[in-house]
């Protein structure tokens, strides 16, 4: 009988040491999981804002682009001595340069955009109250809106 209940024991024993090693896996798989789970929600974050950074500035670029054409434009009224019509097309430039400013938080090369609008205001100030605009002037602006193309 003392032999039966050894082996009673010891299986007993056995038994729940074998169910104890049995449930630390499984805390330690669920911590793996959890942890898993943060590192997929990190990576699928900044994938996000990766992609929401390259349509921001894929917009800028498009608003850039279409304003530089619309500068053009008028820099040729103004050699054709077109003032009024030149003074529309900076009107539509600057339009053009403060939508694709909406929005977006105020960095450097916002403030440098807004800092182009204030010069192109006064040119078209200028041109609507007939005044001539130096052309040096006006190629300095188009350089300004070239090196907010090439940033």
């Amino acid at each position: 009988m003392a032999k039966f209940l050894t082996v009673v024991l010891l299986l007993v024993g056995a038994f729940g040491a074998g169910y104890y090693v049995g449930q630390r896996p499984v805390g330690t798989l669920q911590q793996s999981v959890s942890d898993l789970q943060q590192s997929l929600k990190e990576v699928s974050k900044n994938v996000m804002d990766t992609t929401l950074g390259i349509e921001r500035d894929l917009r800028r670029r498009q608003g850039l682009v279409e304003a530089k054409s619309r500068f053009v434009q008028a820099k040729v009224y103004v050699i054709d001595q077109k003032h009024a019509e030149a003074a529309k097309e900076l009107t539509a430039v600057i339009d053009a340069i403060e939508a694709m400013t909406k929005g977006t938080k105020v960095d450097d090369a916002t403030a440098t955009l807004r800092h182009l609008i204030d010069s192109l205001r006064d040119v078209q100030l200028e041109l609507a109250t007939g005044k001539q605009v130096a052309f040096k002037k006006m190629e300095d602006l188009q350089q300004r809106m070239d090196q907010q193309l090439n940033k």
